[in-house]
């Protein structure tokens, strides 16, 4: 076995007294889109600010005028700064993903997120050089697939991603099932963290990752994943995860994050609360991640949507609200488990 890189046995920072992950000592908001303070925005219930507008597909513009600059930075374990907020690209195919990057950068977004998998990275690419903005002022992930778990193979996928994607360096690399029964994504990680020391990745991750699957990582390589990102919302909370990755520094990073069909967000607990705020359904789910501290990367490709699911960072949720939508929950066996699929 190949030993560690050199200098990257990183353990967790940037953590409070409690174990939990201290996003305000991040910057206050996305560098690349600041337009405004912060301070300009309200973060009062709209329940209790006349002020307040409800987003609608009337009002998306105003809505994406309000939130720009004020998305929240997180601090990866490795130095990297990551917005809060991004946009997913699967299911969508190189011509959809395209048109849903140009489309994201205009509402706002800044983090795109996409996967060997997905079939749509060639897309994703040319509407990151169709935006108009610097290559530094966006943040891009993907990830490879099982037949590239080992040393060497990492750095073939990275290669490969890279050129589909057009870029000369990817934000974020992960890996996106452990696949334990093939046992190699311990290695695949040692080829993540080679790629870090070159300078060819600014973050490293796994996806579908368990708890013990991180540990091992961290324990064999002396790596720390700077995010793990796994399926997560209301029907499964994922407690224990987000508790280890909270306790190892791990950014946790949520697919999936409104729920697979229409189904959770017609739960009477999140149209109350969506009522009582004058927000989406979905805005309300999306500001229940932001509430727990995750990471999220809703996936859309409607305008008036990224326009919506971006709006979300001008109001906040009661703990009360917090805790009556984490009452959904239907327990981890409503997640797909990455002991046993994967690719």
């Amino acid at each position: 076995m190949r030993p560690a890189a050199a200098g990257l046995r990183n353990t967790a920072r940037h953590h409070q007294s409690d174990g939990t992950r201290d996003i305000s000592a991040s910057p206050a908001v996305w560098r690349a889109v600041q337009r405004r303070p912060a301070s300009h925005v309200s973060l009062k219930r709209s329940g209790r600010d006349p002020s307040a507008q409800r987003v609608t597909r009337s009002n998306s513009h105003d809505a994406v005028a309000r939130v720009r600059g004020v998305i929240p930075a997180l601090n990866l374990t490795h130095g990297a700064q990551m917005p809060q907020i991004g946009l997913g690209t699967w299911p969508m195919s190189d011509d959809e993903a395209e048109s849903a990057v140009v489309a994201g950068v205009e509402a706002g977004y800044r983090l795109f997120d996409t996967a060997y998998a997905y079939g749509n990275e060639e897309g994703v690419g040319r509407g990151l050089r169709a935006c108009g903005l610097p290559r530094e002022e966006l943040f891009v992930a993907t990830k490879l697939n099982g037949q590239w778990h080992g040393y060497l193979e990492a750095q073939q996928a990275w290669s490969d991603s890279a050129r589909r994607l057009g870029v000369e360096y990817i934000d974020l690399f992960m890996i996106h099932w452990p696949l334990p029964a093939q046992d190699r994504y311990v290695e695949a990680f040692r080829g993540l963290g080679r790629l870090l020391e070159d300078g060819k990745v600014r973050a490293i991750g796994g996806s579908n990752f368990k708890p013990a699957h991180l540990q091992r990582v961290i324990e064999e390589t002396g790596l720390v994943p700077d995010i793990n990102q796994i399926e997560l919302n209301p029907h499964t909370i994922r407690e224990a995860a987000r508790a280890y990755h909270a306790d190892n520094g791990i950014v946790t990073q949520s697919w999936a994050p409104i729920g697979h069909g229409r189904e959770l967000l017609r739960e009477p607990a999140i149209v109350e609360i969506a009522r009582a705020h004058e927000r989406t359904p979905a805005q309300i789910v999306l500001r229940w991640h932001i509430e727990l501290g995750c990471a999220v990367i809703p996936k859309t490709s409607r305008p008036e949507r990224l326009a919506e699911n971006i709006a979300i960072f001008d109001f906040t949720l009661e703990p009360d609200e917090v805790a009556a939508i984490s009452a959904l929950d239907r327990g981890e066996a409503h997640a797909d488990d990455s002991d046993v699929i994967g690719h």
